[in-house]
């Protein structure tokens, strides 16, 4: 196992295990054997799923279960009337905190057989055999474009060995050995090229330029001071509860995004922390000046190598103004932030922390994961689906929904998935940090509903911008500045 991997498999805690947990809602009843058919001739293509991880004093290892039992993995259940989303929504909290049979491969698809007068089905997925991207592209390989399933030949279409394998280099989940990869592969003719690159003063500047950009960023990291005491952070418990939201149109999203200048992530994430900020307010929360920090995952995989499972993902701390009450202003502070961090070190930095993290003591990866679970309040990720319509076991596939697992003393995580043209928001929390996050899903339509009006309508007048902005925030916190004001809308940059 990578120590990429590992350093995720050691991550479990009885208050926050690492489970990716997805709900995949049909327009109407699959047929079990057909579900259990399809499981069997596409999953299990997938070597690693046959396999159990074994963790070591210092890393991992993948184990064939010589016992392994497909239906041991499917489990047949029924949900209590009305069998409506709030049973669904109970059925998926009970789930995400359950531990699996460490004993066994650990994921488990749990067939809902009688949701809303359809089928929904329940994956259960330990973080430490994919990321979120893989996933999606397994995912893919389950589905049909149409009710009729393709050809055996074209269903496992990209899923080959190849998609397990990779070099020796790369099993060290160190960023960047491709570049090792590709010197063996080439021979001494690209080795004479890299040679000349790096005698060469301009090249030996740029590279000595990214060492010093990766120590500046590890020590901003390390000097974060912690995330302000909210009722978001606190003790955790073992109980975990799911909700998720009613979808929003794309395109309006894309639309919005575009004559803002912003990316759909930007607008999306702006929603949410005006939904969090409502929320705090509510429960009679002071959010004057008020930020919070998220780690959002920025995908660092090869597009070559999109089929591989594991995960190949890097970090960031983006600041969340909750307590900007305008939404236009938030939109664009929100934009900043990311802007500024997608030009950082800190993805590869991260990545290359826990590929450190799974090769060293869990002791020492203990210690590392609480010191930065304390720099945040929340995990935010958006990861795009299909963009058409699929169907898996001759029925189309309705929605998509998912939630994200939580690291170290973090009892927060926000899930946005993109499906068909639609995107929706998931929210899971700690029962004891939030125990109605139903209700803070229940804004982010709110929220970006009003940042449209505000659009359409124009800047609010001085007086209600005053009301409406927050007092300014201590220079320890004042870490994002909105680049531009409601009253001078940026030109359409045609990026979403």
């Amino acid at each position: 196992m990578s120590p990429v991997d590992a350093a995720w498999l050691r991550m479990d805690r009885a208050t926050n295990l690492m489970m990716i947990v997805g709900v995949v809602v049909f327009d109407g009843r699959v047929d079990f054997a057909r579900f259990r058919r399809t499981l069997a001739q596409r999953f299990m293509v997938f070597p690693r799923f046959r396999c159990r991880p074994i963790a070591g004093a210092l890393g991992a290892h993948w184990e064939t279960d010589p016992d392994f039992d497909l239906d041991a993995h499917l489990v047949r259940v029924a949900l209590p009337a009305p069998a409506g989303q709030a049973e669904l929504e109970t059925l998926v909290s009970q789930l995400a905190g359950t531990d699996f049979d460490r004993r066994r491969p650990l994921w488990q698809f749990h067939f809902v057989e009688n949701f809303a007068g359809g089928t929904a089905a329940i994956l259960r997925i330990h973080h430490c055999y994919a990321d979120g991207i893989a996933m999606i592209r397994v995912f893919l390989t389950l589905t049909d474009p149409g009710p009729r399933p393709r050809p055996p030949a074209e269903q496992t279409a990209g899923v080959t060995a190849a998609a397990e394998r990779s070099s020796w280099l790369k099993r060290l989940g160190i960023p960047g050995t491709g570049l090792i990869d590709e010197a063996l592969a080439g021979g001494s003719a690209w080795l004479e090229r890299a040679t000349g690159l790096v005698r060469d003063p301009a090249r030996a500047g740029e590279l000595a330029g990214h060492a010093l950009g990766i120590a500046t960023e590890l020590a901003r990291v390390a000097a974060l001071p912690d995330d302000p005491p909210t009722p978001f952070r606190g003790p955790l418990g073992t109980r975990k509860t799911a909700v998720w939201t009613g979808p929003l149109p794309l395109w309006e999203v894309q639309a919005i995004a575009r004559t803002l200048g912003c990316t759909v992530n930007d607008v999306l994430l702006s929603s949410a922390a005006g939904a969090l900020g409502a929320y705090l307010r509510e429960h009679g929360e002071s959010t004057d000046g008020l930020m919070l920090r998220a780690t959002v995952p920025v995908n660092l995989r090869d597009p070559a190598g999109a089929a591989a499972l594991g995960n190949h993902f890097g970090l960031v701390f983006l600041e969340l103004p909750v307590g900007i009450r305008n939404p236009l202003e938030r939109a664009f502070a929100v934009h900043t932030a990311m802007a500024a961090l997608k030009s950082s070190y800190q993805p590869l930095l991260t990545l290359g922390l826990m590929a450190a993290l799974g090769t060293l003591p869990e002791s020492v990866e203990t210690a590392a994961i609480d010191l930065l679970s304390t720099k945040a309040s929340l995990v935010a990720t958006n990861v795009p689906g299909p963009r058409e319509p699929a169907w898996l076991a001759g029925r189309r596939i309705e929605r998509l929904i998912f939630w994200v697992p939580q690291s170290g003393a973090i009892g927060l995580g926000l899930s946005i998935l993109s499906y068909a043209g639609q995107v929706q928001f998931g929210l899971i929390a700690d029962a004891r940090r939030v125990p109605d996050p139903g209700a803070v899903t229940a804004r982010c339509r709110s929220e970006f509903e009003q940042l449209v009006l505000t659009l359409l309508l124009g800047p609010l007048h001085p007086e209600e911008r005053a009301l409406s902005r927050p007092a300014r925030p201590s220079p320890a916190r004042r870490r994002v500045a909105p680049s531009h004001r409601p009253g001078r809308r940026r030109q359409p940059s045609g990026t979403a």
